[in-house]
């Protein structure tokens, strides 16, 4: 009875599936402006996600033969996250402003 094939003999390894491709050039870039974007300042995580939309894009029509795909994704995921904090930031600084002018406005008026 035979139930499949049979393992290999000793000695031999685990079937080749040949090298991974190259990652694409730019895809570590994106990452580290990402990572940049969340840690120090906010603008390079604009950046991220702009270039990492077009890295992505490149992967993409490349066919399979050029790699990067995870690194591109997180930096572009790490820049929209830092885009977003510096929406929050700007709304929080901008919405501080008009209220200290209201305040200033409205104590000056009654003094």
């Amino acid at each position: 009875m035979s139930y499949g094939t049979p393992p290999p003999p000793p000695g031999y390894g685990a079937p080749s599936y040949g090298a991974a491709p190259p990652n694409h050039p730019t895809a570590v870039t994106v990452l580290v402006l990402g990572i940049l974007g969340l840690a120090m300042c906010q603008l390079f995580g604009v950046a991220a996600w702009i270039i990492g939309n077009g890295v992505l894009r490149e992967i993409d029509a490349s066919g399979g033969a050029v790699g990067g795909r995870g690194l591109a994704q997180a930096g572009r995921i790490c820049g929209i996250v830092a885009t977003i904090l510096l929406g929050l930031a700007l709304l929080l600084v901008l919405g501080l402003g008009a209220l200290g002018s209201a305040f200033t406005t409205a104590v000056g008026t009654n003094g």
